[in-house]
């Protein structure tokens, strides 16, 4: 026996909201509060089939209406953490990528430059960071009773959720894509944080 704290045997499994008018348009959907679309929430149908396997302890949910919708199709009816709430985009709310980089004149991304200030103070990628860890906090307990945690949620904060579970730097979330209505599963493989399943449509 060495002492060391057993390894959590659940699993965190993560459900992107599915299809709004903004994430087809490629707009950044902060604070704004929009529905799904038709195909959004033919989408999200297929979500209970998915999710059947696992045993939850815990299901939790932004308060967003995409994500909302999006578990209540699912089947599920989740706790609301608005520590699941999608990145506070600021001044940058509703505008594309490609709006702000021509407004800029250089090549803007989210991770890397941040947001300004607008109808709200907007958030760096640290406190987007904070929040994902104050989840993992909440869902530590239920994994080490080797039940599973479900969150449903939004792209940007959820990837960023996700390299802070890998314990990588918040930045790192640039480099793993979520599409609308997917879904994740991060688990223990032995003491590392690992990524079981990533993006499945």
């Amino acid at each position: 026996m060495t002492g060391a704290p057993a390894v959590p045997e659940g699993r965190i499994v993560l459900v992107r909201h599915g299809k709004t008018e903004w994430s087809e348009s490629g707009q950044h959907t902060g604070t704004t509060d929009i529905p799904l679309t038709p195909k959004g929430e033919e989408e999200a149908q297929g979500l209970a089939e998915k999710l059947a396997e696992f045993e939850f302890g815990l299901v939790l949910s932004s308060s967003m209406q995409r994500a909302r919708r999006t578990a209540e199709i699912a089947g599920r009816t989740p706790e609301i953490d608005d520590n699941l709430m999608e990145w506070d985009y600021g001044g940058y709310e509703g505008r594309t990528t490609a709006d702000i980089r021509e407004e800029l004149g250089y090549d803007w991304s989210v991770f890397e430059h941040g947001v300004v200030p607008g109808e709200t103070p907007g958030e760096t990628v640290e406190e987007v960071a904070a929040r994902g860890s104050r989840v993992l906090l909440r869902a530590m307990p239920v994994l080490s009773e080797g039940k599973d945690v479900l969150l449903f949620g939004h792209g940007h904060a959820l990837r960023i959720l996700t390299a802070t579970f890998l314990r990588e730097e918040p930045r790192f979330g640039a480099k793993i894509l979520l599409d609308a209505g997917s879904v994740s599963v991060l688990e223990y493989e032995r003491e590392q944080p690992a990524i079981r399943l990533w993006n499945s449509r």
